[in-house]
């Protein structure tokens, strides 16, 4: 399933974490399934990746289940379960204070800041603020673990104060001085990528390992190069770049030992670890069509992957929007004189049919254009304000969550297909309730989720590749992009419909300058390619597919070809 279930409160889990202590194995499936993502973001975060990541999660998580009964109040479940994951994190770190890593398992050990920033295709400062962890202390990782997930929604400043064993108050006073580290990391990593003609000689006997004496070196050569401290105007704040930023996707392969202490899964099943809890939580993520078989004396799961992976959708070969018929003047009869009366009656009706026009055009399979072709001009509506409410500021990252957008404006949907996790065919998402009128404008984010990686050799793009599996959209469904950009006046509310494939979707309120500078950003800015525009400022442009003004009390049904003309 998806990397979800911490972006809601242990409130809105209070029934399913009563009926799993309670030895309900559905619940305890869905319990487990749905928190382990936020554990290993906390531990893979705290210890930078480190060979120990897998074991420390497993400790937690066993301890988690093991103890589950002794939690009174389950409203508390979040703050009980990261104050669980923070204990293992430091009782891990005392006990490997004299260890030093060795290369072999320096090289074994799965770099966290590299592991965000290639499963949340992170660009950008926002890319830049997740390879700086790797210059902090042990301390300050620990504590930004926290922090970074309190940012991005998943944690209340009272829980991290918890998890860390201070007050609120000093919890306060760590965390500011933790992000004028980071902020020093910032700029570390920033020098790094620059073009600074003295930083060669400054580097010159750098192992490339970022440590405490380096990171000092590098901070008090960036203090005195005018080069280097130069760049620093632009910089975003981290709280405001990880705002909405997914969970890191739990990693291909992950294995949770279900032998620990002697205890086989058959012992684990009588504590109420189900077969399907055993299944999720050690099979790699390969294909919907993957079987676990549980080995005699249940101590590991073997996983049978599929010969190939599923087939990539048919390649697309017609336009983007369905035209309607041109209705313009030159299309009839010169009017003679005498019938030159009749004229303004036409001009009186002209607003009705215009209003008509709106929902005759839908979304549809589409080319891609050239990668370095320049979209054209967006044209500019009028931007009132869109407010969005009922989804978690993280995304909507499981079925049935929805978000409504109300007001006049732009907002911006970004896709996150993760075909690692679970590949096979889309359920797309839909759009419900439409009062008024809702249009697809734009399309950006550098690239088509069909398009192939750079670097990838094997043709793998971001709906996946031969080492996953590929994530399939329904026939006849238009190729999302990695932003997709619409334009709302009235209301709509988009639903998650995942079933198949998994996908994450973060919405977000946005404007014309903004979608405007994310489609004119192309390949020589590190883009696949430029955006496009699909808006022409009228009713003709398109309506999105799967939309609908009615409330079906199942959104999945909603239709691919939308029928939204009656107002």
């Amino acid at each position: 399933m998806t990397p979800k279930g911490t972006h809601v409160d242990g409130r809105q889990w209070r029934s399913t974490i009563s009926a799993a202590q309670a030895g309900d194995r559905r619940a305890l499936d869905e319990l487990v399934e749905g928190w382990l993502p936020l554990v290993y973001n906390i531990v893979g975060r705290a210890l930078n990746g480190h060979a120990d990541v897998d074991d420390v999660v497993q400790e937690t998580m066993l301890r988690a289940v093991g103890n589950l009964g002794s939690l009174r109040d389950p409203d508390s479940f979040r703050s009980w379960l990261v104050a669980i994951a923070m204990r293992q994190i430091r009782e891990r770190a005392r006990g490997r204070t004299a260890e030093t890593l060795d290369d072999g398992v320096a090289d074994q050990a799965a770099d966290f800041a590299e592991l965000t920033v290639l499963r949340l295709q992170l660009e950008g400062q926002r890319r830049e603020v997740a390879e700086a962890v790797r210059w902090l202390d042990e301390d300050d990782r620990q504590l930004l673990s926290l922090w970074w997930l309190e940012v991005a929604g998943e944690l209340t400043r009272r829980e991290l104060a918890a998890a860390s064993g201070i007050s609120r108050q000093h919890a306060a006073v760590r965390v500011q001085r933790m992000k004028e580290r980071l902020e020093t990391a910032r700029d570390i990593v920033r020098a790094l990528d620059s073009s600074c003609p003295d930083l060669p000689s400054v580097t010159a006997r750098w192992d490339g390992r970022p440590d405490s004496v380096w990171r000092k070196r590098l901070a008090r050569h960036i203090r005195g190069c005018a080069y280097c401290s130069g760049v620093r105007e632009a910089v975003v704040p981290a709280e405001r770049l990880l705002v909405g930023i997914a969970l890191v996707p739990l990693p291909v392969g992950f294995t949770l030992s279900l032998a620990l202490g002697g205890k086989t899964a058959v012992a684990a099943t009588g504590v109420g670890w189900s077969a399907k809890v055993i299944g999720v939580l050690t099979k790699p993520a390969v294909a919907v069509t993957a079987g676990a078989t549980l080995v005699a004396g249940g101590a590991y799961v073997v996983t049978h992957t599929p010969d190939k992976p599923p087939a990539r959708a048919a390649e697309p070969t017609t336009a983007s929007t369905a035209r309607p018929p041109t209705r313009t003047p030159s299309a009839t009869p010169s009017p003679s004189p005498t019938k030159s009366k009749p004229k303004p009656t036409s001009t009186a009706k002209k607003p009705e049919v215009e209003t008509q026009l709106y929902g005759t055009v839908v979304d549809a399979v589409d080319n891609a254009p050239s990668a370095t072709a320049l979209p054209a001009a967006l044209p500019r509506r009028a931007e009132k304000g869109v407010s969005a409410t009922g989804a978690p500021a993280t995304g909507m990252t499981h079925r049935g969550e929805a978000i409504t957008l109300t007001g006049q404006g732009y907002f911006r949907v970004r896709w996150q297909i993760l075909p690692g996790q679970r590949p096979g065919s889309v359920v797309m998402p839909t759009w419900t309730g439409l009062r008024g009128k809702l249009f697809h404008v734009a399309s950006g984010g550098g690239h088509r989720m069909d398009d192939v990686q750079p670097g990838a050799t094997d043709g793998t793009t971001w709906m996946g590749g031969p080492a996953t599996g590929v994530s399939v959209l329904p026939s006849g469904t238009q190729q999302m992009w990695q932003n997709e950009y619409f334009w709302v006046d009235g209301t709509v509310t988009l639903h998650q419909n995942e079933r198949g494939a998994d996908y994450n979707l973060f919405v977000e309120t946005s404007t014309w300058d903004r979608a405007t500078e994310d489609i004119r950003t192309g390949p020589a800015e590190g883009a696949v390619r430029y955006g496009l525009v699909r808006d022409d400022g009228k009713d003709t442009a398109p309506a999105p597919q799967y939309l609908t003004r009615s409330t079906p009390t199942d959104p999945a049904t909603v239709p691919q070809r939308s029928d939204v003309t009656t107002p």
